[in-house]
């Protein structure tokens, strides 16, 4: 018998692969802006930007910070580290959202194991802390709208992963229990513990290491994908590789 009849999932880096598209994107508005030429290396400036970039959202998910804050600081504070000063960076993040909307690399196996969960009769939903202007972009262009019922972004919701009433939304809009709901994304924090709090199983996708997760869960040794740990009395937490892991569960 089938345990979940909702599946939620994490979009960026989770099914989107969120480096290589930022990656891409990145290189392509710095070129058409005339901006490359004047970096030493883009790859160290990438690099440079994504660790400012992580710490303008993990101040943004703790409400310490404005929208408009992280999308000006995340380039000023990059760039302005290279000597270039001389640029709008609202407009340079509006160019930069608008390449990111047009990146299709997914993970592995991504469309193949959707398309298996949907012919298994799951109801599949997006919950996904991104901005409104670019998520609905991302899922249309990379052939991924079909698969899901509803999309739940934070900025529409008034609040981010791990939050409750993000997933108390999510939930109460698709009429889902909790005990037949499964949310499933790469972040230990956001998806996991958030939805581990909430009282809904989850499923880490770890990408074989790559996505963090503490230290108690890389020394605990399971059998296999099909194995779950038990971190509290409530729920059930995996840890998968790949994303084509989830048919094994499921």
């Amino acid at each position: 018998m089938r345990q979940y009849d909702h599946l939620f999932f994490d979009l960026d880096n989770t099914l989107w692969d969120f480096k290589a598209n930022s990656y891409k994107a990145m290189e392509i508005t710095l070129r058409e802006q005339a901006i490359l030429p004047r970096l030493r290396s883009f790859d160290s400036f990438f690099e440079y930007y994504e660790q400012i970039n992580k710490s303008l959202w993990d101040d943004y998910h703790l409400k310490k910070i404005s929208k408009q804050t992280l999308i000006v600081e995340r380039f000023s504070r990059s760039l302005t580290t290279y000597n270039i000063y001389d640029l709008d960076w609202a407009d340079l993040n509006k160019r930069y959202l608008e390449n990111m909307a047009l990146q299709t690399e997914l993970f592995p196996g991504t469309i193949a194991t959707l398309s298996t969960l949907r012919e298994r009769g799951y109801q599949m939903h997006i919950i996904t802390n991104g901005f409104v202007e670019v998520q609905h972009d991302k899922l249309r262009n990379c052939g991924l709208t079909e698969f899901f019922s509803r999309i739940f972004i934070s900025e529409e919701i008034q609040t981010t992963k791990p939050h409750r009433k993000i997933f108390e939304h999510a939930l109460k809009t698709t009429n889902a229990r909790k005990k037949r709901s499964l949310m499933i994304g790469d972040s230990w924090e956001s998806d996991i513990e958030g939805a581990l709090n909430f009282g809904i199983d989850q499923i880490m996708f770890s990408n074989y290491g790559r996505h963090k997760t503490p230290e108690v869960i890389n020394s605990t040794q399971l059998a296999s994908n099909c194995t779950y740990m038990k971190l509290n009395i409530q729920t059930k937490t995996w840890i998968i590789n790949e994303i084509s892991d989830l048919i094994s569960i499921l």
